[in-house]
């Protein structure tokens, strides 16, 4: 199970969502902790408390380094800043790797995972995955953040409660402290606020597409890219070679450009952010657009594709994905434009 959630998981993250191996690394030693027992957000009391876990930075640093018990010191130090009466656990978003944030801590504490994740897709930006809280004047933000390799003189760890726009700055600076990445913990909510912002049902999404990913293993790559799009409602756009690619990795992100030899450009910030021919828009963040190795059929993100590699293309409209509130606010879409220098907004269909 864990394999096929690794494997639709990678595949929602569009592009972001960490690396796929180093998730089924932290997920493994999560089970030799305890038992991890995912849940339907049905299940448990509306009033129950609910704390997010995820990762925050740049995925293609080289420096990046956090452990399976950093993601459990994140929860102390949330509990030190006066979260009580915590119930459960969810995922900040689906990604190779990001879908298994919540694990470590929920088999150590005994508490469940919820199949509630902020957002059924990957995104950049913290504040996209807070489902809307953002728009909550009065809410405090609580975030804790760990990492870095104390060999190499980068382990910090920090928290921080107050406005939700300040402590998620915080975070990403945190990240490029670290070396380029840190565990998070955030934004106690209840349960009741995560089933109508949240992004129920992803988990179960994800599992089901890499499950017939992994049957169609033995088919070939583009068994694989129509099968997860026959899923999600989405296409095969193409099957080309990468000609160039650009990435800059800065304030605790990646951002660039992957070019195909066919014409295909796609953007990215972390996550791929817009996919044209010839300069002409064929899809747009949040949709999903999504590389996969054109060998193996395997998803490879933002961080992994590299230049001469074929790869296939996919694209599935937003409107056919399990989003977060985060995904439906405009404002939180107005940095990306200025970082990958092309029209986000005027394309959204919200």
């Amino acid at each position: 199970m864990v394999d096929a959630i690794a494997l639709g998981g990678c595949l929602l993250g569009g592009g972001g969502g960490g690396s796929m191996v180093e998730g089924i690394k932290l997920a493994k030693a999560a089970l030799k902790h305890g038992k991890v027992l995912l849940k339907d957000i049905n299940t448990v009391d509306p009033e129950s408390v609910v704390l997010t876990s995820s990762a925050v930075g740049a995925p293609s640093s080289s420096e990046a380094f956090v452990t399976d018990l950093d993601h459990a010191r994140t929860v102390e130090l949330c509990r030190a800043l006066g979260v009580a009466g915590l119930d459960a656990f969810i995922t900040n978003e689906c990604g190779g790797g990001s879908i298994f944030n919540g694990w470590v801590p929920a088999a150590i504490l005994g508490l469940p995972l919820l199949d509630a994740p902020c957002n059924g897709r990957a995104h950049p930006t913290g504040v996209m995955g807070s489902m809307g809280l953002h728009r909550i004047k009065d809410y405090i933000s609580v975030q804790s953040a760990v990492g870095g390799n104390p060999e190499g003189g980068k382990y910090l760890e920090a928290a921080f409660k107050g406005a939700l726009a300040s402590t998620s700055s915080l975070v990403r600076q945190c990240a490029v402290c670290a070396g380029g990445l840190v565990a998070v913990a955030r934004n106690p909510v209840k349960a009741s606020f995560i089933k109508d912002h949240g992004a129920p049902g992803a988990i179960k999404l994800a599992l089901k597409l890499g499950e017939a990913m992994m049957k169609l293993k033995s088919s070939g790559p583009q068994a694989i890219a129509s099968a997860s799009m026959d899923i999600l409602g989405g296409n095969v756009i193409t099957a080309s070679r990468v000609k160039d690619k650009k990435l800059v990795s800065e304030g605790g992100f990646d951002h660039g450009k992957i070019v195909l030899e066919d014409g295909h450009e796609i953007t990215f910030w972390n996550e791929y952010m817009t996919l044209e021919y010839n300069g002409k828009r064929i899809s747009t963040f949040p949709d999903l657009i999504m590389t996969l190795d054109g060998e193996s059929g395997i998803p490879a993100t933002s961080a992994e594709v590299s230049k001469d590699q074929m790869v296939i293309v996919v694209s599935a409209s937003a409107k056919n994905l399990i989003l977060g509130e985060g995904m439906r606010c405009k404002e939180l879409f107005e940095p990306i434009e200025k970082v990958i220098g092309k029209e986000i907004i005027s394309y959204l269909k919200f």
